[in-house]
């Protein structure tokens, strides 16, 4: 049974010091990166690896799992904290300066999805088609479909996914997990969205969450406390 890591997938990359003719590097390996933003961005650029290997080293996968299953919970700790953070926002300034998110509007947003398993139910309850849930496919390869808009966080771990692509009917349903802060979940998904050019708005209550919508597009993001201190966040994406 092979074990597949997705696109998503961080490899790590060794720096090396390389001296020449007796001669010393002047610069240490972060001075360097500092001052090539392509080299700091080949740190989270995504690599195709051989299956047979992939478990092999499995340090900095974003999402990795055997045959549709989801991996086992794990603890956030500060390190990994750390590290999906810097690559969120490595992977925001990419594109300028990151906006702010705005401020909740009054009101209760959409019902809370942290009770739900079922993804027909969480995209029902978001307001998705009607006619397409019903056709979601469970398989967590659906995850890797997502468009740029609603992709999950660098080192996030998909517990969850649903989709469908048939004629008008295109829905997407991912849950995961990261280990950055709730605002900076919503931080990273208001952004994607806003640079797309979605009307967005926050609402806190019955928890925090995203709206947006354009011409032919809407979505919805929920973002909550996870396990083990975890961030939980779950993202819907449909064809109006």
């Amino acid at each position: 049974m092979h074990a597949r890591v997705l696109p998503f997938a961080i490899a790590p990359i060794a720096i090396l010091s390389l001296s020449a003719c007796g001669g010393d590097v002047a610069q240490a390996p972060g001075e360097m990166l500092n001052q090539d933003p392509l080299s700091s961005q080949a740190l989270h650029d995504p690599l195709m690896v051989d299956p047979d290997l992939a478990w092999s080293n499995e340090a900095n996968a974003v999402l990795t799992f055997r045959d549709s299953h989801p991996l086992p919970l794990f603890e956030a700790s500060d390190d990994a904290t750390n590290r999906a953070r810097e690559a969120a926002r490595l992977e925001l300034l990419e594109n300028g300066q990151i906006p702010a998110v705005p401020v909740a509007s009054a009101g209760p947003g959409n019902a809370t999805l942290a009770n739900m398993s079922d993804a027909a139910a969480m995209a029902e309850a978001v307001g998705a088609k009607s006619d397409c849930i019903g056709e979601l496919d469970d398989d967590l390869m659906w995850s890797t479909a997502l468009p740029a808009t609603s992709s999950i966080m660098p080192h996030g771990m998909v517990q969850q996914a649903a989709g469908v692509d048939q004629g008008n009917c295109v829905v997407r349903v991912v849950r995961y997990l990261t280990p950055v802060g709730v605002e900076d979940a919503l931080e990273y998904h208001f952004v994607k969205a806003d640079r797309a050019r979605f009307r967005m708005e926050r609402f806190d209550a019955p928890e925090m969450q995203l709206r947006g919508e354009r011409r032919d597009q809407a979505l919805a993001v929920h973002v909550r406390a996870g396990p083990g201190g975890m961030t939980a966040v779950d993202v819907v994406h449909w064809r109006k």
